[in-house]
């Protein structure tokens, strides 16, 4: 293939996101998380185990702290989440995953190990691996949230 006819670099690392991100949201659904939207998910996927603040989740997700505002009071309706004082700042609220947040990233962390093991099967461990190994790599000086 000429450098005509290659896709850029960029779509090609996002096509394998777009996928995984598509088929993890359509298993939430079918597994009756049905109730909340794409753009939520996106929000809620950001919270930390521990929980996180809401302007570190506007940060991550590039959006205004008001817009994420919105999405936490709506995932917080609907049962996903909650906010709790931080015990670090008495003045600043935590939002940490509730129990029907806590189902639903079991069945998004059961797809993606489905997913995975796709890949896996499809490319060959090795070339699995070193992909892996790669964007980890990569990621170091691409991504300002990792630690």
């Amino acid at each position: 293939m000429d450098d005509e006819q290659r896709v850029n670099l960029g779509v090609l690392l996002f096509i394998p996101y777009w996928y995984t991100e598509d088929r993890m949201f359509r298993a939430l659904r079918e597994a009756g998380f049905d109730d909340w939207t794409l753009t939520q998910c996106r929000v809620f996927q950001r919270v930390a185990p521990d929980g996180s603040r809401l302007t570190d989740l506007a940060d991550q997700a590039q959006v205004t702290k008001q817009s994420v505002g919105v999405m936490v009071g709506q995932l917080e309706r609907l049962g996903y989440v909650r906010r709790v004082p931080d015990p670090t700042d008495g003045r600043a609220r935590l939002i940490v995953i509730e129990e029907r947040g806590r189902r639903a990233v079991e069945v998004a962390a059961a797809t993606l190990d489905e997913i995975l093991a796709e890949w896996k099967a499809y490319l060959g461990t090795r070339n699995f691996t070193l992909l892996h190994q790669i964007l980890d790599q990569l990621r170091e000086i691409t991504d300002p949230y990792a630690h």
